[in-house]
């Protein structure tokens, strides 16, 4: 359930505007932590990485394949003293780094997070000996262009490299998510429009291979928006993505539904399917200003439809901290919906559109960049607050 309800969050978002130039460089709301890199060897024994000025400690060790791996049992298990970077052993992308926020020894003595609270360490999950069944979570938010097809491909992606099978589900008639997998829409014969309408369709008729080992895709196209309005006069028009998953369930550990930007029957079906919501958001003050709409949906869907959907977590995305504009929007974000922000937010890079080109995710495509190295973040944050509960 929500800590606050949609009416808090309008008041939070309508009473207090956003006053430019109010910020200051390097305040601790919205800045980007700075880190310390290094490129590493392989190593066969534990070993602590400590940054120049040492206040700052990685404990890591060396694994069979000569990879360095994290080994704190618990979400919230560090030792004492010691603070944990989840990016330092990736090389970052210099056009990336220079966005980052300019106190950088501030930021590495209190690992604070761009969220302006102390970041909590996220453990590299270890193997799954079985799998299933899946916790669905959908992507979702009715303003365009905030990240919610390049955040769903790459969480997808972050969690299929931890071991966890993952099944994505392009619910956008756009069909973006698929092209951004390398699959040309307009080409299939099947999509899931033809698994929600018609009867006697197998998921396996309509699943693809991506190119990411453990990740699958159930593809889209145009096609679907004549669902929205064929589903109507159907019984029980809210459920329909809910029973064409079904089957699939035990198959995987995640299925991420990317949602189309709208309000209408098929987001409503995608949020009548899932356990949990991601909520990317734009650091931009409209994108704010639209999610006071979403969370009443949101909870209109809780009490009539799905009980146990939850808002798992707002995703900060396109967050460039050299700007107060963004810094203001994520510090009034967090005021409104607190713990239920994430920690891990993801900045702008010229990366993400380049991926959408060549088709595949940025942990492949550029898999050393910060981009990456954030997505893997998130993953880990994903799977750590699902392993709270």
């Amino acid at each position: 359930m929500f800590l606050v309800t949609s009416k808090e969050v309008r008041r939070l978002v309508n009473e207090s505007t956003i006053t430019p130039g109010s910020g200051a460089p390097g305040a601790p709301i919205g800045s980007v932590a700075v880190r310390t890199f290094a490129t590493h060897q392989p190593m066969t024994s534990a070993h602590t990485m400590k940054t120049m000025d040492g206040l700052h400690v990685n404990a890591t060790a060396g694994n069979e394949m000569g990879r360095e791996s994290t080994h704190f049992a618990a979400y919230d298990e560090v030792p004492e003293g010691h603070f944990y970077d989840p990016d330092a052993e990736y090389e970052p992308d210099p056009e990336y780094a220079a966005t980052l926020a300019p106190d950088a020894a501030r930021q590495r003595r209190e690992r604070i997070g761009p969220t302006g609270r102390p970041l909590p360490y996220f453990p590299i999950p270890g193997p799954l000996t079985d799998h299933g069944p899946a916790k669905i979570i959908a992507m979702c938010n009715q303003k365009g262009g905030v990240g919610k097809t390049t955040s769903t491909i790459n969480l997808g992606a972050a969690l299929a490299e931890y071991g966890r099978r993952v099944l994505l589900v392009d619910f956008d008639p756009q069909g973006a998510l698929s092209v951004g997998l390398g699959v040309n829409p307009m080409e299939l014969d099947l999509t899931v429009y033809n698994l929600l309408m018609e009867r006697g369709m197998s998921a396996d008729e309509v699943l693809l291979k991506t190119a990411v080992p453990n990740m699958d895709l159930l593809p889209s196209n145009i096609d679907l928006s004549a669902a929205e309005v064929q589903l109507v006069s159907e019984v029980a028009r809210e459920s329909t993505l809910q029973r064409a998953l079904k089957p699939l369930m035990n198959d995987y550990d995640y299925i991420v539904i990317d949602c189309q930007p709208s309000l209408g029957l098929l987001t409503v079906n995608a949020l009548t399917a899932a356990h949990k919501v991601i909520v990317p958001l734009e650091c931009e003050f409209f994108a704010l200003r639209g999610v006071a709409l979403l969370t009443e949906t949101i909870e209109k869907v809780q009490e009539r439809l799905n009980p146990e959907l939850e808002l798992d977590g707002i995703l900060a995305t396109m967050y460039d901290s050299r700007t107060v504009h963004s810094r203001e929007v994520l510090a009034r974000v967090v005021e409104a919906f607190d713990e239920h922000v994430y920690h891990t937010v993801i900045g702008r890079t010229v990366r993400f559109p380049e991926t959408t080109v060549a088709g595949e995710p940025i942990t492949t495509y550029a898999s050393n960049s910060v981009g990456a190295a954030a997505y893997r973040q998130l993953a880990r944050e994903v799977l750590a607050r699902c392993h709270a509960e």
